[in-house]
């Protein structure tokens, strides 16, 4: 990768796969593209352009203009705001990939775009769920990530386009705030645990979710960018995961830090139907076997650096 042009990057992985790019590959040498600007150092620490993604020849144009090799497309709405939005969900999901995908086999670009376990459904098996099973997901979201894991996969077969892809857990971060995915709770009870010492889960008791620490992703995506492409049997949709646990797990771990902390349940209906759609744990020995992936963090470790990272952020905005 020389030039990238990275959608969406304001957010939550955007936020920090920008940083994180830019130090690896120089900071001229990745463009942020944003529907909005927000001042922060994403925008101006290097190249920022404004973009709407449902605008296919403003894309081109960027991605001409910095001669580009390389498009990473994270602009989309996540699993609860596309449930409560689905028709715009389905507007911009899948009308930005288009485009997306669309510039990349005009202008000859390397592709990512990121998948979920969202792309699963109720009828997949539930534990250690394969790399290859039935799909068959009832959110919008999930509806979203099955249809571009195909298009992915058809611009590859089709063109010769080389689309690169994952299928994320819920991703936890210290940097950027949740988005309106079903998995935020799990980064919401570590900011409610320092301020207030207690949360109120939305997520039921007993339900286990695939996670992963943020540093882990952002190095997911860049060891499978940078990947001998002979080696990759499944491109568009690898299945990676950390860890999983349900909320009374990742509450016990934070009392290991703060012995006063507490926890209630009050369940939404609407994203607790979403979680109990999803797989409890996945297998993703695909991804070790054909790029060598391997997670750092585990709950544990993941915690307790969660910890102490946010303190030192709150601390400093108070």
């Amino acid at each position: 990768m020389k030039k990238i042009v990275v959608t969406g990057a304001l957010g939550q992985i955007g936020s920090e796969l920008i940083t994180r790019m830019r130090e690896v590959y120089g900071a001229d040498h990745v463009i942020a593209t944003d529907i909005r600007n927000n001042g922060s150092e994403v925008v101006n620490n290097g190249p920022f352009e404004i973009l709407d993604v449902t605008d296919g020849k403003a894309m081109h144009d960027i991605v001409k203009k910095y001669d580009a090799d390389t498009l990473i497309h994270l602009a989309a709405l996540l699993s609860a705001t596309a449930e409560a939005k689905p028709l715009l969900a389905w507007n911009l999901n899948m009308g930005g990939l288009v485009n997306a995908l669309e510039v990349a086999r005009e202008l000859r670009c390397q592709f990512f775009t990121p998948s979920s376990i969202g792309a699963f459904g109720p009828s997949t098996p539930k534990d250690q769920t394969p790399q290859d099973t039935i799909q068959r997901p009832t959110t919008m979201y999930g509806v979203n990530k099955v249809s571009g894991e195909l298009l992915c996969d058809y611009y590859n077969h089709k063109f010769g386009l080389d689309t690169r892809g994952l299928r994320f857990p819920g991703l936890i971060s210290y940097v950027a705030l949740p988005g309106g995915g079903t998995t935020d709770y799990a980064v919401e009870i570590y900011y409610e645990a320092i301020k207030n010492g207690r949360y109120a889960s939305y997520i039921a008791e007993g339900t286990y979710m695939d996670m992963m620490y943020m540093p882990d992703a952002l190095n997911a995506i860049i060891q499978l960018m940078e990947a001998d492409e002979s080696k990759l049997k499944h491109r568009n949709a690898f299945n990676v995961t950390a860890m999983s646990f349900a909320p009374e797990e990742i509450a016990a771990e934070i009392k290991k830090h703060i012995p006063s902390f507490t926890m209630e349940y009050n369940v939404d209906p609407s994203r607790q139907a979403i979680a109990d759609s999803w797989p409890n744990s996945i297998d993703a020995t695909a991804a070790k076997e054909e790029w060598g992936f391997k997670a750092k963090y585990d709950l544990s470790s993941m915690t307790k650096d969660m910890l102490e990272k946010l303190m030192l952020k709150l601390v400093k905005n108070s």
